[in-house]
């Protein structure tokens, strides 16, 4: 099981901000002025570097588990759904034409249901991924 749940790193730099690293995406960083703001700006990164790896056509990194003093960062869910169809495509080793195919829809389509930048409706990532032997879950947790 795929978990879109990151554990970050956020520690206090020489000037004052609260730098957050990843341990499982090295390119991913930001910072904040507080460590809320350091947490918002983390989702947001975490959000873009996640659609890097869509884009570029990289491996989604797994998130390993959060350790004591590393913060638990969420994906929205609409990008926890686009990243699981991505996963499940590449790990299928079919193209997005054949996804298509098997869909009964245009190339276009399935190229816009994995795009980060484009919404698309809940249902049909479901339908995607049931035709691919995967299942969506959902979990709810309070917030911080």
């Amino acid at each position: 099981m795929f978990k879109f749940t990151y554990p970050a790193n956020i520690k206090p730099d020489e000037g004052g901000f609260f730098l957050v690293t990843f341990p499982d995406i090295s390119f991913a960083a930001t910072d904040g002025e507080s460590l809320k703001e350091a947490l918002d700006e983390a989702e947001d990164c975490l959000e873009e570097a996640i659609a890097v790896c869509i884009a570029d056509d990289l491996t989604i990194p797994e998130a390993s588990p959060i350790k004591k003093g590393q913060y638990s960062i969420p994906l929205s869910a609409q990008m926890s759904a686009k990243a699981a169809l991505y996963i499940a495509v590449r790990e299928e080793g079919i193209s997005k034409s054949e996804l298509a195919r098997r869909l009964g829809v245009d190339e276009k389509e399935v190229r816009r249901m994995i795009s980060p930048r484009h919404k698309t409706k809940l249902p049909r990532i479901e339908q995607a991924l049931g035709l691919l032997g995967r299942r969506l879950i959902v979990s709810l947790k309070k917030a911080a």
